[in-house]
């Protein structure tokens, strides 16, 4: 094969693959700028582990350029970016062993002391790391990321008319685990 025909393949595979992405460059670095902070918050609050929050942001920004899906604005494309690292999340799950809340690195549970929401932080890790996964994604979507019933259920792939529900119950293990830790708390002073 001649080296002119394989520039030609080249050239014309990069023109196919320019046709088919969901945004051109420059949107998708505004998109990138955008939506990478929030992307991997939720990934390493669900997952607990800053590392595979950084390798599952990454390949789902990639599956999502490499879907060649158009999205009608950018609330779209972000709610199928976090469809896409909840599908990514639910893989890792089934191939790999949850970690304990011991094997949880100290530093995730961290907070600096000009915090002035140092108390609730140090209540709320701790608790949202003893949460089933299911749980904490449900309470992160709905509320640090501000998504209704509908979009979570977009995003996780359960029934919309079961979110309530779910949100209901996540949101009562936390209060009672905070309660409890609370409580705790109150004991050994």
């Amino acid at each position: 094969m001649r080296w002119e025909s394989i520039m030609e393949n080249v050239a014309t595979g990069e023109a196919r693959l320019q046709a088919e992405l969901p945004m051109d460059n420059d949107a998708f670095a505004g998109f990138y700028e955008r939506s990478a902070r929030p992307l991997w918050a939720y990934l390493a609050r669900v997952s607990g582990d800053p590392s595979l929050a950084d390798d599952l942001a990454q390949e789902s920004y990639v599956r999502f350029l490499c879907a060649a899906r158009q999205c009608d604005g950018e609330v779209a494309a972000r709610r199928y970016l976090f469809r896409i690292a909840t599908n990514l999340l639910k893989d890792h799950w089934r191939r790999a062993k949850s970690p304990s809340i011991e094997e949880i690195p100290e530093e995730l549970f961290a907070v600096t002391a000009d915090s002035g929401q140092f108390e609730s932080r140090a209540l709320l890790g701790p608790a949202l790391a003893a949460m089933r996964p299911r749980d904490r994604q449900l309470l992160w979507l709905a509320y640090a990321e501000g998504y209704s019933h509908r979009e979570i259920a977009e995003v996780t792939g359960l029934a919309s008319a079961g979110i309530r529900l779910l949100l209901f119950r996540a949101r009562r293990r936390i209060a009672r685990l905070l309660r409890d830790r609370m409580a705790g708390d109150r004991r050994a002073q």
